[in-house]
């Protein structure tokens, strides 16, 4: 296992961020963070980074946010030997399904997971690859207390500061990120 992240790795992964002006619509500055999974050896040392801040948290299960949570949180999970519960938009999950509504700053969306994803009390960490104005997340974070578990943490790559997206999570659910903006 790789060991955590020295200054100079943490600008490697900087710098392989890509950034796309006017996406996806004018004013807005993305971070793409797919060039780090093109590189197995630094996808891996992001994973394993992640991982390692991740540990002391003692999830039984990540869950990933449709989608690009889905290729952290699926690559965690395999890193830290616990299981993996997809959150989607709707009508894409099979069988019995709990749902939540929730606004965003140009509208309102809706995540769910399966009824029976979740035992009560369970401990699960919530994964996506950016946290930016924090709604998904948080909303996230109310759909698995209404299952009855429980989030013991969040783990994004990287983080918009300005977006002050943590103000929207609870205090008490740790956040990591690898990369800050």
């Amino acid at each position: 296992m790789p060991v955590a992240m020295d200054q100079s790795q943490n600008q490697q992964l900087r710098a392989l961020v890509r950034d796309v002006p006017n996406f996806p619509k004018p004013g807005i500055l993305f971070r793409d963070l797919t060039p780090l999974m093109r590189d197995p050896s630094i996808w891996n040392l992001v994973i394993q980074d992640l991982a390692e801040k991740l540990e002391s948290h003692s999830p039984e299960l990540i869950v990933g946010i449709e989608a690009r949570g889905f290729l952290v949180g699926i690559a965690l999970a395999s890193a830290m030997g616990k299981g993996f519960v997809p959150v989607r938009k709707p009508g894409k999950l099979p069988g019995s399904v709990i749902g939540i509504d929730y606004s965003l700053e140009y509208g309102s969306d809706r995540l769910e997971i399966q009824a029976d994803a979740l035992a009560a009390g369970q401990k699960v960490l919530i994964i996506d690859d950016l946290l930016a104005t924090g709604g998904t997340a948080a909303a996230c974070s109310a759909l698995v207390a209404k299952v009855g578990a429980k989030v013991c943490g969040y783990g994004f790559i990287a983080e918009l500061t300005d977006l002050s997206g943590r103000a929207r999570l609870k205090e008490n659910e740790p956040v990591e990120v690898l990369i800050s903006y």
